[in-house]
């Protein structure tokens, strides 16, 4: 009996978490292009497609930096445990002690193959969000991306709508497809946490707390809006027409959402200039990954120099000996800064004797200076700062 119950132990560890294996007819949105194409169009500009850590410096160079710093995980095994949301396709989701001597000495094994396999490099791809056939998400929190869901058989997918058919692959309907959107985006855009378990970034958290809030793809995809869902000639010799979304999964990265995300006030009281901030969003701004950052200047007019004074809402983190570290390796954070969903926060500046004027411009960057150097991060658009709001008003 104790031979039986090793055997059942052995197999359920081999094979639990184990994704359904990818249809190599839908493994690329190459596939996807000849009855989806705008569609797909919209994603290879997105984000999601940068997923894979080939394509997102920041991602890669983060889990490079963990990798040295960490006795316990070396890179390859990091990947995987990232992959988690990065790259839920991948063939396997842990990793043993076995895998763990493999990697470090260079070895074929398990995880290179899984790592470095090509139906990966397209991150979060069509594949991934449309293979999907139940998302529990009344597991802990901590259980996220590929953990957190059940794949459908190879082949099939999953959509909005209860009609759909395709001579090329099944289709059916999910609620969180259609009714519950944001049920499939917190699968992987809840919670940030250290390797010791720290949440130190909960949007789903966040957006609880708001009442009859947008949905998540209202914003970072589109409203819904009439078009085709397939260029497939189903309907009377035409393409059905349906309420369709766009597939941009816009966020923090695009400049279009940046802008006006923050509503900009200013006050003077005395000596003292008060700068509020509203958000009307339903999560924090900055918010998500750790390290980014809003930015105030105050530039003052009508004196021979025209000082500036700059506030940073960001957050900093550092490891046991008190010196700077990427968030998912933090012990210590500084005060949280980000102006709460659907609230306001309010800075106070002194103004300098003789000025006549005063701009407040509101600037966001992905990541603050401090992790830019630390992990010495060479693409412009991490550090540049994208206008969010300014105004101008007389102090005299």
């Amino acid at each position: 009996m104790r031979v039986l119950i090793l055997v059942i132990f052995m197999l359920v560890s081999i094979f639990a978490g184990e994704p359904v294996a990818l249809d190599k007819m839908y493994s690329k949105s190459q596939k996807c292009i000849a009855c989806h194409r705008h569609m797909v169009e919209d994603w290879k500009d997105s984000w999601h497609a940068k997923s894979h850590f080939k394509n997102d410096e920041y991602y890669r160079k983060t889990l490079k930096y963990m990798g040295r710093k960490m006795r316990s995980k070396n890179l390859e095994t990091l990947k995987v445990e990232c992959a988690t949301c990065h790259n839920p396709r991948i063939s396997i989701t842990s990793t043993t002690i076995d895998d763990e001597i493999a990697s470090v000495m260079g070895l074929k094994s398990r995880v290179s193959e899984a790592v470095n396999s090509s139906d990966l490099n397209e991150g979060i791809n069509c594949a991934v969000c449309h293979n999907i056939d139940k998302i529990h998400d009344k597991k802990p929190q901590s259980v996220r991306g590929v953990n957190r869901i059940e794949w459908m058989e190879a082949g099939v997918m999953s959509g909005p709508y209860d009609d759909a058919k395709s001579p090329y692959h099944k289709t059916y309907e999910r609620d969180f497809m259609s009714e519950d959107p944001n049920k499939l985006c917190f699968v992987c855009h809840a919670n940030k946490r250290t390797t010791e378990g720290i949440v130190f970034s909960n949007m789903e958290e966040e957006y609880k707390k708001v009442k009859d809030a947008k949905l998540c793809v209202d914003c970072h995809m589109s409203e819904r809006e009439m078009g085709v869902a397939s260029n497939l000639s189903i309907e009377n010799g035409k393409p059905k027409q349906r309420l369709i979304r766009r597939h941009r999964f816009e966020g923090a990265h695009t400049a279009r959402m940046i802008k006006n995300s923050l509503k900009l006030s200013l006050k003077r009281k005395g000596d003292k200039l008060k700068i509020i901030l509203k958000n009307p969003n339903p999560h924090n701004i900055p918010s998500g990954y750790g390290g980014r950052e809003v930015v105030i200047d105050v530039d003052y007019f009508g004196m021979k120099k025209r000082p500036r004074q700059s506030l940073s809402l960001t957050s900093h983190y550092s490891n046991k000996r008190g010196k700077a570290s990427v968030p998912h390796l933090f012990v210590e954070s500084t005060k949280e800064m980000s102006v709460p969903a659907m609230g306001s926060k309010t800075f106070s500046v002194d103004i300098p004797k003789g000025a006549r004027k005063v701009n407040v411009s509101i600037w966001y960057k992905l990541v603050n200076d401090e992790l830019v150097k630390l992990l010495d991060l060479k693409e412009k658009n991490w550090s540049k700062k994208n206008l969010i709001v300014e105004k101008k008003i007389a102090l005299d």
